[in-house]
């Protein structure tokens, strides 16, 4: 368990591109992220923060690359940060989260992800004036988000998971949220309908849940009614009148593990629909 926010000690480590990847070291545990702010920002103005969680062996930088965050960001005004998971070694290659049942040295390590994600989160909003909090991310960035959205409901307003599973064992969410889905129903990674993954990329053995489970569980979470499907192209959009939150789950037919509308993530990986921008979608549902 890593300690309260008050031991933090906040470094900058070295500078790529245009953002800095900076540190927080709480006690000895030292993690990574990358904060844009925006050029318009102005000190004391109200914005929103998204936190975008990287795929399992990716980073910060790859997850900037690939959601296309930065440019949204500097176009509207919000906050973007890219935080950093971790390995055996202290580098930026082969990171993964701890979402409960994957992945990699982070689950072996049983690594707190979730208190890492809130004291960046409580450290940010300490800086900027920030009014309300989304989660995304992609793969096992996207469990992550899942599990986020079970464990931090009270300081997060919404959550937008990519190409992942809702594999908490119990998911008791402070609060209801609004909530989008991402997932494509050829996904070889992290299977539409539940179950052992086709690919694996993770040496644990693994079974996730379903699109439909996840979809299901915030219908009643956020007391949902009136479930209206819409099909336009290859993307489907199912959308609910909730009582509290919102819910809207979208999915692609022949769509593999992929952030729709996006960069691959690797140069081997499946190619992303352009029929429909994940990022676009879900700061439009948020908005």
């Amino acid at each position: 368990m890593l300690p309260i926010m008050s031991g933090c000690l906040f470094l900058v480590r070295r500078a790529l591109a245009d953002d800095a990847v900076k540190e927080i070291t709480i006690q000895g545990v030292t993690r990574r992220y990358i904060l844009h702010v925006p050029e318009k920002y102005k000190p004391g103005s109200e914005s929103n923060l998204v936190v975008m969680l990287h795929g399992g062996g990716g980073n910060g930088r790859n997850a900037e690359q690939m959601s296309g965050f930065r440019e949204r960001s500097d176009r509207d005004g919000f906050l973007v940060v890219y935080p950093y998971g971790t390995n055996r070694l202290f580098d930026e290659k082969l990171l993964t989260w701890n979402a409960g049942n994957c992945c990699g040295a982070a689950l072996d390590q049983k690594v707190d992800d979730v208190t890492f994600l809130r004291q960046l989160i409580l450290f940010i909003k300490n800086q900027y004036n920030v009014k309300k909090v989304y989660v995304t991310g992609m793969s096992n960035g996207g469990m992550m988000t899942y599990r986020m959205a079970c464990e931090s409901a009270d300081i997060i307003d919404g959550i937008a998971p990519v190409a992942g599973a809702l594999n908490v064992p119990a998911c008791n969410p402070a609060r209801p949220l609004d909530v989008i889905i991402f997932h494509g129903r050829e996904d070889k990674h992290v299977l539409y309908e539940g179950g052992e993954p086709q690919v694996k990329a993770d040496s644990h053995a693994r079974v996730d849940r379903s699109v439909g489970f996840a979809e299901t569980f915030w219908q009643k979470r956020n007391g949902c009614r009136d479930r209206k499907a819409v099909k336009a192209g290859k993307v489907e959009r199912v959308s609910y009148t909730c009582d509290a939150g919102k819910l809207t789950i979208i999915s692609i037919d022949d769509e593999g593990h992929t952030w729709p509308g996006g960069a691959k993530g690797f140069f081997g990986a499946d190619t992303p629909t352009q029929e429909i921008s994940a990022t676009d979608a879900m700061l439009q549902f948020w908005k």
